[in-house]
């Protein structure tokens, strides 16, 4: 890394002029290829976690910049992603010894979740800009500490909500529509996921065995409470364990919250009031107290602990509410002037209908994105984080607005697991005289050393 680099990695520019040009800017999808780019101008990369959705991310990062470094704590995975490139980037099993290059100039974090923020936090400290994959954080104290690492270093760090770049075409437009209040003035949302689409029985009790050779458990679990090994712990099952995140109201339910919030203009507030009830998988006690649960290696070594059905109410200070459920894949908004409905396969309503038969209208919603998207160039998500690398504005996935909609499913779990009305203070970031919900296990949880967060 060059001195220059470093020390600019320390700022981050204003994006007012930005803001006061983007409604002059077209919106286009633009692709600009890193193969044009000079080899010193490309930024060396350095990846940690390499799984499906990891090797997925970090490929995209491998082909904006170099890569040159691969971290995971399962050899064989580190070495399948290696073959892509021939070899040539170096392989570590402890991630702290590669963010000890100097070369690195950006991380890519494709970990579960339990490790995210640990490895951002160390990666920023370490003078790294960050790409993370999604959900940033498993409980609302993570958040705040997080946001506090990035105002102290500086660092550019982009969330994977891939929803705010690459399905942009119908996301950004039924935001910009939301916001700009042709649907009305109170607005609801309906977010709905699928319920959790647990591979394999989702009831146990689960056979434990040995680690897989390649995979060093006791690495992988990190600062997670320590478990006995069973195959359903990693892979694609590894969300719906309490330890390491926090089951689909996190996992897909941030993806369209996230959208939800900056539709209804609440994106750096939280809710007022929230309460909901879900239900849990087969062989889970119905009473059962989380706590405990988290303390007894027997129980939790042999369940899955998330809601797979859920329906929870969110309401927030202006009038908006957003209703979180389990069935389907879409954001529904609506208001006392009309409705759309926004997923990954289109948007739909006749407020977007009226807008495409007219010309006028079609370029005055082009105009309501670009000013989204403070004049940035509209492009892939991984290609927003570099050009934010490069110029050191703030990513379109910014870790402030994400962890509000991050706040709002955590609340959202908090709420179901204590089975009552919750009241949020937004401006203070807690409960409402309240307790039991603040020192509850999901709002901060103890850290296995080594791996505790140091800020």
């Amino acid at each position: 890394m060059t001195s220059a680099r470093h020390h600019r990695r320390r700022f981050l520019k204003t994006t007012a002029m930005a803001v006061a040009t983007a409604a002059t800017a077209p919106y286009v999808l633009t692709s600009r290829s890193a193969a044009t780019e000079s080899a010193n101008d490309r930024l060396n990369v350095g990846t940690i976690g390499v799984g499906p959705r990891g090797a997925a991310i970090s490929h995209q990062a491998g082909h904006q910049g170099n890569m040159i470094a691969i971290c995971d704590c399962d050899r064989g995975a580190a070495e399948r992603f290696a073959a892509a490139y021939d070899g040539k980037p170096q392989l570590y099993a402890d991630y702290r010894e590669m963010l000890q290059r100097d070369d690195i100039d950006v991380v890519i974090i494709g970990t579960p979740d339990h490790w995210h923020t640990k490895m951002c936090i160390d990666a920023m400290r370490a003078g790294k800009d960050v790409y993370c994959e999604k959900p940033l954080t498993v409980t609302i104290q993570e958040g705040k500490l997080i946001e506090q690492v990035v105002r102290d270093t500086g660092a550019v760090l982009q969330v994977g909500t891939q929803q705010r770049t690459e399905f942009n075409r119908w996301f950004l437009e039924a935001v910009a529509i939301a916001r700009s209040g042709r649907l009305g003035d109170k607005l609801h949302a309906l977010v709905s996921v699928d319920p959790a689409p647990v591979r394999g029985d989702r009831q146990g009790p689960f056979a434990l065995a040995d680690p897989p050779p390649d995979l060093n458990w006791d690495f992988w679990q990190g600062p997670a409470a320590e478990r006995p090994f069973t195959p359903n712990r990693i892979g694609w099952n590894f969300r719906w364990w309490w330890e390491y995140s926090g089951g689909q109201v996190t996992d897909w339910g941030i993806h369209h919250n996230d959208i939800a919030m900056w539709a209804l203009g609440v994106e750096n507030t939280g809710p007022d009031e929230i309460e909901g009830q879900g239900e849990l998988p087969p062989g889970i006690p119905p009473d059962f107290d989380l706590n405990a649960y988290l303390q007894d290696p027997q129980q939790t070594a042999n369940m899955y602990t998330v809601f797979m059905n859920f329906d929870c109410t969110l309401r927030f200070a202006n009038g908006n509410s957003i209703n979180l459920v389990s069935r389907g894949n879409e954001v529904i908004i609506e208001g006392d002037q009309g409705r759309i409905r926004v997923n990954r396969g289109g948007l739909t309503g006749r407020p977007i209908e009226q807008i495409n038969a007219s010309p006028a209208e079609r370029r005055w919603l082009d105009e309501q994105v670009a000013l989204l998207y403070r004049g940035m160039r509209l492009t892939s998500h991984m290609a927003n984080f570099f050009d934010c690398v490069k110029d050191r504005s703030l990513p379109i996935s910014d870790v402030f607005t994400h962890n509000r909609a991050m706040e709002l499913s955590h609340t959202a779990n908090i709420a179901m697991l204590l089975k009552r009305k919750l009241l949020w203070n937004p401006e203070q970031r807690a409960f409402r005289s309240d307790a039991q919900a603040n020192d509850h296990a999901i709002v901060s949880r103890p850290q296995r050393e080594p791996w505790t967060i140091q800020t």
